[in-house]
Protein backbone atom coordinates (compact mmCIF):
# COMPACT_ATOMS: atom_id res chain seq x y z
CA UNK A 1 0.00 0.00 0.00
CA UNK A 2 1.03 3.63 -0.44
CA UNK A 3 2.26 5.48 2.65
CA UNK A 4 0.05 7.44 5.01
CA UNK A 5 0.63 11.17 5.40
CA UNK A 6 1.41 12.08 9.02
CA UNK A 7 1.31 15.50 10.59
CA UNK A 8 3.25 17.04 12.31
CA UNK A 9 6.88 16.47 11.41
CA UNK A 10 8.57 14.90 13.26
CA UNK A 11 5.75 12.47 13.96
CA UNK A 12 5.00 11.73 17.64
CA UNK A 13 7.17 8.72 18.60
CA UNK A 14 4.22 6.74 20.00
CA UNK A 15 2.30 7.15 16.75
CA UNK A 16 5.30 6.30 14.58
CA UNK A 17 5.97 3.15 16.61
CA UNK A 18 2.34 2.02 16.50
CA UNK A 19 2.18 2.40 12.72
CA UNK A 20 5.54 0.68 12.22
CA UNK A 21 4.48 -2.30 14.33
CA UNK A 22 1.17 -2.52 12.49
CA UNK A 23 2.98 -2.41 9.15
CA UNK A 24 1.55 0.85 7.80
CA UNK A 25 4.13 2.82 5.79
CA UNK A 26 4.10 6.57 6.43
CA UNK A 27 5.81 9.88 5.75
CA UNK A 28 5.61 12.97 7.94
CA UNK A 29 5.08 16.49 6.65
CA UNK A 30 4.98 19.78 8.54
CA UNK A 31 2.98 21.74 5.95
CA UNK A 32 0.64 21.22 3.02
CA UNK A 33 3.38 22.37 0.62
CA UNK A 34 5.77 19.73 1.92
CA UNK A 35 3.01 17.11 1.74
CA UNK A 36 2.43 17.97 -1.92
CA UNK A 37 6.15 17.89 -2.68
CA UNK A 38 6.79 14.44 -1.17
CA UNK A 39 3.49 12.86 -2.21
CA UNK A 40 3.99 9.43 -3.85
CA UNK A 41 3.24 9.06 -7.55
CA UNK A 42 0.09 7.05 -6.81
CA UNK A 43 -1.02 9.42 -4.06
CA UNK A 44 -1.31 9.06 -0.31
CA UNK A 45 -3.14 6.08 1.16
CA UNK A 46 -4.71 8.49 3.64
CA UNK A 47 -3.68 10.89 6.38
CA UNK A 48 -3.35 10.99 10.16
CA UNK A 49 -3.33 14.51 11.54
CA UNK A 50 -2.48 15.18 15.19
CA UNK A 51 -4.45 18.15 16.51
CA UNK A 52 -3.88 17.69 20.23
CA UNK A 53 -0.92 20.13 20.45
CA UNK A 54 -1.47 22.71 17.68
CA UNK A 55 -5.13 22.45 16.60
CA UNK A 56 -5.21 25.53 14.37
CA UNK A 57 -2.22 24.36 12.35
CA UNK A 58 -3.70 20.84 12.14
CA UNK A 59 -7.13 22.01 11.00
CA UNK A 60 -5.58 24.35 8.44
CA UNK A 61 -3.81 21.36 6.92
CA UNK A 62 -7.05 19.37 6.94
CA UNK A 63 -8.83 22.18 5.03
CA UNK A 64 -6.11 22.20 2.38
CA UNK A 65 -6.22 18.41 2.01
CA UNK A 66 -10.00 18.49 1.61
CA UNK A 67 -9.91 21.27 -1.03
CA UNK A 68 -7.67 19.34 -3.41
CA UNK A 69 -9.01 18.33 -6.81
CA UNK A 70 -9.11 14.83 -5.37
CA UNK A 71 -9.76 15.34 -1.64
CA UNK A 72 -7.46 13.23 0.48
CA UNK A 73 -9.27 10.46 2.30
CA UNK A 74 -9.48 8.72 4.60
CA UNK A 75 -8.35 11.32 7.12
CA UNK A 76 -8.04 10.33 10.76
CA UNK A 77 -7.79 13.07 13.37
CA UNK A 78 -6.08 12.64 16.74
CA UNK A 79 -7.50 15.03 19.33
CA UNK A 80 -7.36 15.67 23.07
CA UNK A 81 -10.42 15.12 25.21
CA UNK A 82 -11.10 18.83 25.73
CA UNK A 83 -11.37 19.32 21.94
CA UNK A 84 -14.36 17.02 21.46
CA UNK A 85 -16.92 19.81 21.81
CA UNK A 86 -15.38 21.64 18.84
CA UNK A 87 -15.44 18.68 16.44
CA UNK A 88 -19.10 19.13 15.46
CA UNK A 89 -18.16 22.38 13.74
CA UNK A 90 -15.39 20.67 11.76
CA UNK A 91 -17.00 17.38 10.71
CA UNK A 92 -16.30 18.05 7.05
CA UNK A 93 -12.54 18.10 7.71
CA UNK A 94 -12.06 14.47 8.81
CA UNK A 95 -13.52 10.99 8.41
CA UNK A 96 -12.95 9.71 11.94
CA UNK A 97 -11.13 10.71 15.10
CA UNK A 98 -9.23 9.05 17.92
CA UNK A 99 -8.49 10.42 21.37
CA UNK A 100 -4.93 11.26 22.39
CA UNK A 101 -3.25 9.49 24.11
CA UNK A 102 -4.45 6.67 21.90
CA UNK A 103 -4.52 2.90 22.29
CA UNK A 104 -2.64 1.13 19.45
CA UNK A 105 -5.39 -1.48 19.01
CA UNK A 106 -8.05 1.22 18.71
CA UNK A 107 -5.95 3.13 16.20
CA UNK A 108 -5.51 -0.02 14.08
CA UNK A 109 -9.22 -0.79 14.27
CA UNK A 110 -10.19 2.70 13.14
CA UNK A 111 -7.69 2.64 10.27
CA UNK A 112 -8.93 -0.77 9.16
CA UNK A 113 -12.52 0.46 9.20
CA UNK A 114 -11.66 3.61 7.27
CA UNK A 115 -9.81 1.68 4.58
CA UNK A 116 -12.70 -0.75 4.28
CA UNK A 117 -15.21 2.10 4.06
CA UNK A 118 -13.32 4.07 1.42
CA UNK A 119 -11.94 1.07 -0.46
CA UNK A 120 -8.42 2.47 -0.28
CA UNK A 121 -5.36 0.61 0.90
CA UNK A 122 -5.09 -2.88 2.29
CA UNK A 123 -4.38 -4.17 5.76
CA UNK A 124 -0.86 -5.51 6.25
CA UNK A 125 -0.56 -9.28 6.48
CA UNK A 126 -0.55 -10.03 10.19
CA UNK A 127 -0.53 -13.10 12.40
CA UNK A 128 -2.39 -12.40 15.63
CA UNK A 129 -2.83 -14.65 18.65
CA UNK A 130 -4.09 -13.00 21.80
CA UNK A 131 -1.59 -10.27 22.71
CA UNK A 132 0.95 -11.41 20.08
CA UNK A 133 1.14 -9.69 16.69
CA UNK A 134 3.54 -10.66 13.89
CA UNK A 135 3.81 -8.47 10.82
CA UNK A 136 4.77 -10.76 7.94
CA UNK A 137 5.67 -7.87 5.65
CA UNK A 138 8.08 -6.04 7.96
CA UNK A 139 9.34 -8.95 10.10
CA UNK A 140 8.32 -7.10 13.24
CA UNK A 141 6.70 -8.60 16.30
CA UNK A 142 5.05 -7.21 19.42
CA UNK A 143 3.47 -8.63 22.56
CA UNK A 144 0.80 -6.48 24.25
CA UNK A 145 2.06 -3.54 22.18
CA UNK A 146 5.68 -4.05 23.29
CA UNK A 147 8.15 -4.58 20.40
CA UNK A 148 10.11 -7.83 20.48
CA UNK A 149 13.77 -7.76 19.49
CA UNK A 150 14.05 -11.10 17.69
CA UNK A 151 16.78 -12.64 15.57
CA UNK A 152 15.83 -13.92 12.14
CA UNK A 153 15.52 -17.55 13.27
CA UNK A 154 13.69 -16.62 16.48
CA UNK A 155 11.16 -14.78 14.33
CA UNK A 156 10.86 -17.67 11.89
CA UNK A 157 10.30 -20.17 14.70
CA UNK A 158 7.72 -17.96 16.41
CA UNK A 159 5.96 -17.35 13.10
CA UNK A 160 5.77 -21.06 12.34
CA UNK A 161 4.41 -21.91 15.78
CA UNK A 162 1.94 -19.01 15.84
CA UNK A 163 0.49 -19.99 12.46
CA UNK A 164 -0.23 -23.50 13.81
CA UNK A 165 -1.77 -22.82 17.23
CA UNK A 166 -2.64 -25.85 19.35
CA UNK A 167 -0.61 -28.28 17.23
CA UNK A 168 2.29 -30.22 18.75
CA UNK A 169 5.56 -30.42 16.82
CA UNK A 170 8.56 -32.59 17.58
CA UNK A 171 11.98 -30.99 17.69
CA UNK A 172 12.93 -32.87 14.52
CA UNK A 173 9.88 -31.53 12.69
CA UNK A 174 10.65 -27.98 13.78
CA UNK A 175 14.24 -28.36 12.60
CA UNK A 176 13.13 -29.48 9.16
CA UNK A 177 10.26 -27.01 8.78
CA UNK A 178 11.95 -23.91 10.20
CA UNK A 179 15.68 -24.44 9.68
CA UNK A 180 15.34 -26.59 6.57
CA UNK A 181 16.33 -30.10 5.60
CA UNK A 182 19.91 -29.06 4.89
CA UNK A 183 20.46 -27.87 8.46
CA UNK A 184 22.63 -30.30 10.41
CA UNK A 185 22.19 -28.85 13.90
CA UNK A 186 20.79 -31.06 16.64
CA UNK A 187 17.51 -30.90 18.50
CA UNK A 188 19.17 -28.73 21.15
CA UNK A 189 19.05 -25.87 18.63
CA UNK A 190 15.26 -25.85 19.00
CA UNK A 191 15.45 -25.91 22.79
CA UNK A 192 17.83 -22.94 22.86
CA UNK A 193 15.64 -20.87 20.56
CA UNK A 194 12.49 -21.72 22.52
CA UNK A 195 14.20 -20.69 25.75
CA UNK A 196 15.25 -17.37 24.20
CA UNK A 197 11.76 -16.74 22.83
CA UNK A 198 10.18 -17.38 26.20
CA UNK A 199 12.59 -14.97 27.84
CA UNK A 200 11.72 -12.27 25.31
CA UNK A 201 7.99 -12.89 25.63
CA UNK A 202 8.36 -12.28 29.36
CA UNK A 203 7.01 -14.05 32.41
CA UNK A 204 3.43 -13.06 31.66
CA UNK A 205 3.41 -14.60 28.18
CA UNK A 206 6.13 -17.27 28.19
CA UNK A 207 3.50 -20.02 28.42
CA UNK A 208 2.36 -19.22 24.89
CA UNK A 209 5.02 -21.79 23.97
CA UNK A 210 4.33 -24.95 25.95
CA UNK A 211 6.49 -28.03 26.37
CA UNK A 212 4.69 -31.30 25.67
CA UNK A 213 6.62 -33.91 27.61
CA UNK A 214 8.38 -36.57 25.52
CA UNK A 215 7.03 -35.02 22.32
CA UNK A 216 8.02 -31.41 21.62
CA UNK A 217 6.40 -27.99 21.69
CA UNK A 218 2.97 -26.48 21.20
CA UNK A 219 2.01 -22.85 20.69
CA UNK A 220 -1.14 -21.65 22.41
CA UNK A 221 -3.97 -23.80 23.63
CA UNK A 222 -5.22 -27.01 22.09
CA UNK A 223 -8.95 -26.97 21.40
CA UNK A 224 -9.13 -29.95 23.78
CA UNK A 225 -7.67 -27.97 26.69
CA UNK A 226 -9.93 -27.56 29.71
Amino acid sequence: MEPLLLHPDPAPPALAQALDLAGYPWKAAATADVAARVEPEDGWAGAIVCAHEDPEDAFALCRTLRKRDLPLEPLLLLVAGHQLADLELREDLFDDFCLWPFQPRELEARLKHLFWRTGRGTRPELVEYGPLVLNLETYQAAISGRPLDLTYMEYELLKFLATHPGKVFTRETLLSRVWGYEYYGGARTVDVHVRRLRAKLGNEHEQLIQTVRSVGYRFGQSRWSI
